[in-house]
């Protein structure tokens, strides 16, 4: 007859967990020591226990579904196809191909590579309908998915100009892409810039739905699912928490326009907290962010490589960087549970928190006018840049750690003859409509620093 040994002991309630901690706390201030009040002003408790959960979030995701992803620049389309080849053959399972004009060979890098029911996603620095036209072709005879990702208004917010001269034209070019394509997904939201650039995660959160809300507005009758390119911090159980309430809160918002239409993640560790001396600890950051964005519920996973900031691509970096996720995905036992993040109180406090808080910052911009009116005032770029600032702070006065960089620096490290490609913000003087967010890394200002010393 079998027993449930937990039978033997009396339930704790959390009332007495809180207990024995001030007791354990010998005098100190429970609030103070031991409950952490997060950017987001989320108050993170030491603990969290049954009796005081109230409802868990209702995301559908699992762990071991995502798709490896590989990104490869085209520039030379026979290295390209060669490298492409090379990755399917290695274990990523999807691409992403940035393209920066209409003259590339698109139909010869796509025509020998076994694309059938594999993702492929087009970073595309142009709009073009007739490139976009061959892509659908393509797709229909690989029957293969293709992303093209346009996203007309992170172009604006990360360049400061639209695509082509006005917004109207962008929108009116979107529209004949909708009518002569029929295999193509063809919106994205670009939420990596404002992680890049230094939001907090609500404000990533509810830029990115108010963002998305102004495609809505003018394509609700589009079928196919929103691309969010996301990135993911080193901050473990919050970015999990993010990719669920992103998706929890998009199917909320597509109800209201009674649409089926899904969100797609595709999902990048960020660059913000990378550096370039004591470059290995990128790996240590990146395999963490991976993982959340797996339990986090990510379609796909694009990793960056340790060396990315300062080095070409490379097939060693390219091949540590799919290793990390094909370890991830085989080697890790995510596939053995559903989602090993359900039934986690602490995630789902996080989630609904999150959720929430993000749902309240996208109802006002929405009642200010909406995410372009702000975009185009300088609010938006404003309120980030407010965030950057503390988090610079943190970083600088060593609250926030990156270690090997303002903690336990190595300095005998040298960099100045390895930097491949500058890592550093790049100023480009040019006329824009709106002043551009700019991405930039925590630790750029003391790397310079050091560079000038060696």
């Amino acid at each position: 007859m079998a027993t449930n040994l937990f039978d033997d002991f009396n339930p704790i309630s959390s009332k007495q967990w809180k207990q024995k901690i001030q007791f354990e706390l010998d005098g100190a201030d429970y609030n103070q020591t031991v409950i952490w009040n997060s950017p987001e002003d989320i108050q993170v408790k030491p603990f969290y226990h049954s009796d005081e959960f109230s409802k868990a979030a209702t995301v559908n995701t699992k762990a071991a579904d995502f798709k490896i992803c590989q990104n490869i620049f085209v520039f030379d389309v026979d290295k390209s196809i060669e490298r492409a080849l090379n990755t399917l053959e290695r274990g990523a399972e999807s691409l992403r191909f940035t393209i920066q004009n209409d003259k590339i060979d698109v139909q010869k890098l796509l025509e020998n590579l076994p694309l059938e029911n594999k993702m492929v996603y087009f970073h595309l620095s142009f709009i073009s309908i007739d490139f976009v036209k061959l892509l659908d072709t393509i797709s229909i005879q690989k029957k293969a998915f293709f992303y093209c990702n346009f996203d007309p208004i992170g172009q604006l917010a990360r360049e400061g100009n639209w695509f082509t001269t006005s917004e109207k034209n962008n929108f009116e070019t979107l529209d004949l892409l909708f009518k002569n394509t029929t295999n193509l997904n063809l919106l994205s939201v670009d939420l990596g810039l404002y992680q890049n650039s230094g939001a907090n995660i609500t404000q990533q959160i509810a830029y990115s739905l108010a963002h998305a809300n102004e495609y809505l507005n003018r394509y609700s009758d589009f079928t196919k699912p929103i691309v969010f390119q996301i990135s993911v911090g080193s901050n473990y159980f919050f970015e999990i928490a993010k990719l669920r309430a992103l998706r929890m809160l998009f199917d909320l918002i597509a109800g209201e326009y009674n649409s089926n239409i899904k969100c797609h993640f595709l999902v990048t560790p960020t660059k913000r907290n990378k550096t370039i001396y004591d470059y290995n600890v990128n790996m240590l950051r990146t395999t963490t962010e991976c993982m959340s964005a797996i339990l986090g519920g990510a379609d796909a996973i694009a990793n960056l490589p340790y060396d990315a900031l300062y080095h070409k691509d490379n097939e060693f970096g390219d091949r540590i960087a799919r290793n990390q996720l094909l370890i991830l995905k085989h080697e890790s036992y995510f596939d053995k549970v559903n989602n090993p993040a359900d039934g986690s109180y602490y995630i789902e406090s996080l989630t609904m928190q999150l959720a929430e808080k993000s749902l309240t910052l996208f109802k006002d911009i929405e009642a200010n006018g909406g995410f372009l009116k702000l975009l185009n005032d300088g609010t938006i770029k404003k309120k980030i840049q407010e965030s950057a600032n503390k988090e610079q702070e943190l970083f600088d006065s060593k609250k926030e750690i990156l270690l090997g960089t303002n903690k336990y620096p190595n300095k005998e490290d040298r960099m100045k003859h390895d930097l491949e490609l500058f890592p550093f913000v790049k100023i480009k003087p040019r006329k824009t409509l709106i002043i551009p967010i700019i991405e930039k890394r925590l630790a750029e200002k003391m790397e310079q620093e050091r560079l000038e010393q060696e």
